[in-house]
């Protein structure tokens, strides 16, 4: 092996080893006392992100509280990572998520529609989607996927997501 080539694998073992260190490290209060909310939210996003490593479900949630906390650019710069590359049909679930929550339902409806596509038989989130499909006003949507998900299988998580949206209330998230 020649040296140049010794020298690059020693500075990016090196390098993936403070992160790793970094991530190991525990979280004390100067992250967060005595700076304002800004400040903190920052310092723990920034922790967070170390923490979440290449982990999708992770940075989702990362992103989210972007997104939804007024750093929109920044949790958009996360997603858009997300799903330009491999991912599983969860993960944009899990965006889809973020935007209706954002009251954004023309961006999680394309998403929301390709997880059904992509997972026909997954009664629970089916049924999750077609509470939020009443929500947004397509009772015919939303009734269809609920008959959709009621024919795979009788599921208790579904069956309340489905009888909520019809009082308003949307479906609790895992």
């Amino acid at each position: 092996m020649s040296k140049a080539i010794a020298a690059a694998v020693g500075a990016t073992v090196f390098i993936a080893g403070i992160g790793v260190g970094m991530a190991a490290q525990k979280l004390g209060p100067s992250l967060f006392e005595g700076k304002s909310k800004a400040a903190a939210a920052q310092a723990l996003v920034d922790a967070a992100l170390v923490q979440a490593d290449d982990g999708s479900w992770e940075r989702i949630a990362v992103g989210r509280i972007q997104y939804l906390g007024g750093q929109k650019p920044q949790g958009q710069a996360i997603f858009d990572a997300i799903l330009a590359g491999k991912h599983a049909a969860s993960d944009e679930m899990r965006i889809a998520r973020v935007y209706r929550e954002a009251g954004e339902w023309s961006r999680a409806k394309p998403l929301f529609d390709t997880y059904v596509t992509k997972n026909p038989k997954d009664e629970k989130e089916i049924a999750e989607i077609g509470a939020y499909y009443l929500l947004a006003g397509d009772r015919d949507h939303a009734e269809a996927l609920f008959a959709k998900s009621f024919a795979i299988t009788s599921e208790f998580w579904a069956t309340v997501a489905a009888a909520g949206a019809y009082l308003g209330v949307a479906p609790l998230a895992d």
